[in-house]
């Protein structure tokens, strides 16, 4: 076999003071970029009077990352690329910046954001046990009847970590000791990492992961959760899993070896893993030189959990290995001993219920968040809407939850409103296809395949193979819930994936297993969605094969869309349509159309927009709503998939607080979207620049003080430099299209260069980057203020309590209570 190398990069516990001295100074552009994105000294961390908090995990880790990543550039420098990588639970981060699957500033961004969730991570500890008896640590586990305590890191055959309840882990050290298997270290951490007890920081740093695109690796890297290399898709997954899975390092080592690896080079601070590699190669000499078997039960955990500190390898080198078994000790071991995580549906608390249901408290219904429920005798939330729609949708009210682009609307979010008996809609927008498919992966693994969740489809106006590459993929998967947002008219993708599966019944009766939901604000889009789909499209699909004889013929008797939501005042493209006015129209619509056209099951018309208080549901429902479906008030909840920053300002908004801007993906056509106004400076920024594409044929012919203010003062880099970097963009993204017609013309060029604005706005804000506070870009509608009114005083102000559920039950059960008094009023 062809010999190979492989760099690896350390994790937690292999810091030092003083580390990184000779390195700074040679590259001040990435120290620059990390104090800004940190805001702190990197320098000043690791070599001044600051160093004592690397003892701090916040601090440590991305220090350590940036440490770590200069020693690869250096060693870059002169030496030829590995042909694998691998890194120690946070050096797994600096193997993936190795490897391209995200830049620098993205992974300063997701090990700052790791480091504060496990630094507020407490209770639990970890313990490391050196020795020839760690192997047997599973059996003395089992004899002492300790069924708490997980394995974190599986190191070597003579050193594992055990991550657990702090009582447990004394226990487990004492029996150790008792049994002459090795000795028991304590590790110097504040909670039980790597275990089960990391869930919901896990499931808070998956929702985080949610808004970055990760691509795959160029170099292959081992992956602690499987050890075994990544593959395609997998990035944001795994690294999720990786905070409350073991850290399968000899494992991984073992498979290095497998595959050639005769050659390592630890890339950071001590020689903790070149250690570990040694005592690898030893044991090999003695026993078998079989692949490690696969680790049962180490099928990777859902992305709904996420990350916590590294519990890393004690440091020093590891004790000379002794003759060991044909299959390796840290396989058997994790092999009798698979890795725990809580399960989806436990609750993340003593006060918190599963479901969120409404609870009885001295003998009185109310909801979770203390809103008196309906009484047995008044108006139920079970019997709001449509029962039709209930049973179709299967949901326990008729009541969604709606998308938020960029995975804001997260995995987490979805899966939680799953488990209460409501359906809530994953957000696809600006999210490439590999990472939608990663998210239908772990919706399916948390759910189960018979459990109900949407996808979001965002009409694609520039990228039409997109949306229709998107729709392949819900196909593919049999997403059965779509909701469409953003689109002005039919398009091949919509009835691709509404006539997909057409047929007709033993009745006769036409049926269509997707359901697809369409979000309109025009009286004319609703119409569109209401017919049939055009025969134009039918004619082409069939003719090219996506469509059988049968599903056009089936598809012909129904309306393209199945439910209609009329989008008032709102977050997203908005055209400030008002309830009172659009809800009433659209029904009609739906009335005459459905006569004429004698669909069988009819077309449910929902509500969207400005509903952030039980009153805004409660006259939904009287306007003839079949459903609801809320977006704004969902953003300020705890599986929401934006920053805690973004959360801290949407807590504090009031009704007046929002206002207009131009959408960033429907630049040129001056399309609108609603944001947040208070604390942030992009509605104006953005509507100037919109002005400035207006008045100006190209960037050359800004006004230079003008451009001085939106390079120095808003983008903080030089517009050619921005053109550079999306010109970057485009070619990788495979549309040098683009690029062309931006060399072409000078005014496609400045649209595309002012959209990068808006693309780093949104980004900015779902990071939490403080120095860009200003420009944060927060989609959100007056109805957060509303239902901040309405949680004032109650158990719901905090956001960190509004999980999307409760939310969910306080406004219905709070429109139930609303029309029961109006009725009780108007009756007497």
């Amino acid at each position: 076999m062809t010999r190979q190398s492989a760099w690896l990069f350390p994790g937690q516990g292999a810091q030092r003071r003083g580390m990184g001295r000779e390195l700074f100074d040679r590259y001040p552009g990435a120290m620059a970029a990390a104090d800004r994105i940190l805001g702190f000294s990197v320098r000043e961390l690791c070599l001044g009077d600051a160093a004592e908090r690397l003892t701090d995990t916040r601090y440590l880790q991305p220090a350590l990352f940036v440490v770590n990543e200069l020693t690869r550039r250096a060693y870059a420098d002169r030496e030829p690329a590995p042909d694998y990588l691998a890194g120690h639970s946070l050096g797994e981060y600096n193997a993936l910046l190795a490897a391209d699957a995200f830049d620098f500033e993205t992974g300063l961004a997701l090990v700052a954001r790791r480091g504060e969730l496990m630094g507020r991570a407490t209770g639990g500890a970890m313990t490391a046990v050196v020795g020839p008896g760690a192997a047997r640590i599973v059996d003395l586990l089992a004899e002492a009847g300790i069924d708490d305590v997980d394995l974190a890191n599986l190191n070597s055959t003579e050193q594992v970590v055990l991550s657990g309840p702090a009582e447990s882990l004394r226990r487990a050290a004492g029996a150790v000791t008792a049994a002459g298997a090795g000795r028991c270290v304590p590790l110097r951490v504040s909670a039980a990492f790597h275990s089960r007890y990391m869930a919901d920081a896990a499931r808070e740093f998956a929702a985080f992961l949610a808004g970055f695109e990760l691509r795959d690796p160029r170099i292959p890297v081992i992956a602690n959760v499987t050890a075994r290399p990544y593959r395609p898709g997998e990035v944001g997954r795994l690294l999720a899993a990786q905070v409350h899975s073991a850290v399968r390092w000899s494992e991984s080592m073992g498979h290095l070896r497998s595959r050639g690896v005769d050659r390592v080079v630890e890339q950071g601070p001590g020689r903790v893993l070149t250690g570990l590699w040694d005592a690898a190669v030893k044991d090999a000499a003695n026993r078998s030189t079989a692949e490690p078997r696969p680790v049962a039960g180490s099928t990777p955990v859902p992305a709904a959990a996420a990350a916590a500190p590294d519990g890393a390898p004690t440091a020093g080198r590891a004790a000379p290995a002794a003759p060991a078994p044909a299959v390796p000790a840290a396989a058997a071991l994790a092999s009798a001993v698979p890795v725990r995580a809580v399960p989806a549906a436990a609750p993340a608390g003593g006060a918190e219920s599963s479901t969120s249901g409404v609870r009885a408290v001295g003998g009185t219904a109310r909801s979770v968040s203390g809103v008196p429920a309906a009484g047995p005798t008044g108006v139920a939330p079970e019997r709001l809407g449509s029962a039709a729609f209930r049973a179709d949708y299967g949901v326990r009210y008729a009541y969604l939850a709606g998308s938020m682009y960029k995975g804001i609307a997260s995995t987490e979010l979805v899966a939680r409103m799953a488990r209460a008996g409501l359906l809530g809609y994953f957000g696809t927008g600006g999210l490439r296809t590999e990472r939608i498919e990663a998210a239908i992966a772990t919706l399916r693994a948390e759910l189960g395949p018979d459990g109900r969740f949407g996808m979001n489809l965002l009409h694609a106006l520039h990228d039409p193979p997109l949306e229709e590459a998107t729709v392949r993929l819900f196909l593919r998967h049999r997403v059965r819930f779509v909701e469409a947002s953003g689109f002005t008219q039919p398009t091949r993708a919509l009835v691709l994936y509404r006539l997909s599966g057409a047929h007709r019944d033993g009745t006769g009766r036409a049926v269509a297993p997707n359901r697809l939901l369409a979000k309109v604000s025009r009286p004319e889009v609703a119409t569109a969605f209401m017919e049939p789909p055009p025969e134009t499209l039918v004619r082409g699909l069939l003719a090219e094969g996506l469509l059988t004889a049968v599903e056009a013929e089936a598809g012909r008797a129904l309306p393209l869309a199945g439910e209609v939501c009329a989008e008032a005042d709102s977050a997203g493209h908005t055209d400030a349509a008002v309830a009172y006015t659009l809800m009433p129209a659209t029904t009609g619509l739906r009335d005459r159309i459905v006569a004429e056209r004698g669909y069988p099951d009819g077309i449910r018309v929902g509500a969207a927009g400005g509903l952030g208080a039980p009153e805004s549901l409660a006259a939904a429902f009287v306007l003839g709503a079949d459903f609801v479906v809320t977006g704004s008030v969902n953003q300020c909840t705890p599986q929401a998939g934006t920053s805690e920053a973004v959360k801290d300002l949407l807590a504090r908004a009031d009704v007046q607080d929002t206002g207009y801007a131009p959408a960033g993906d429907m630049f040129e056509i001056g399309a609108r979207v609603q944001v947040l106004r208070r604390g942030t400076l992009f509605a104006a920024r953005a509507n100037k620049l919109y002005q400035v594409y207006r008045q100006y044929d190209g960037l050359e012919a800004i006004d230079a003080k003008l451009r001085r203010t939106i390079e120095d003062g808003w983008f903080h880099r030089e517009l050619e430099q921005v053109w550079k970097e999306t010109r970057e963009y485009y070619l990788r993204a495979g549309r040098p299209q683009e690029v062309e017609r931006a060399e072409q013309d000078p005014g496609h060029r400045m649209a595309l260069v002012f959209r990068w604005y808006f693309v780093h706005s949104t980004r900015m804000a779902m990071r939490g980057d403080p120095a860009e506070r200003v420009n944060y870009q927060i989609h959100t509608g007056p109805a957060i203020g509303a239902f901040n009114r309405f949680a004032a005083g109650t158990a719901l102000a905090d956001w960190r309590n509004r999980h999307v559920d409760a939310v969910a039950e306080a406004l219905m059960a709070g429109a139930a209570r609303v029309l029961q008094d109006r009725f009780s009023s108007l009756a007497g």
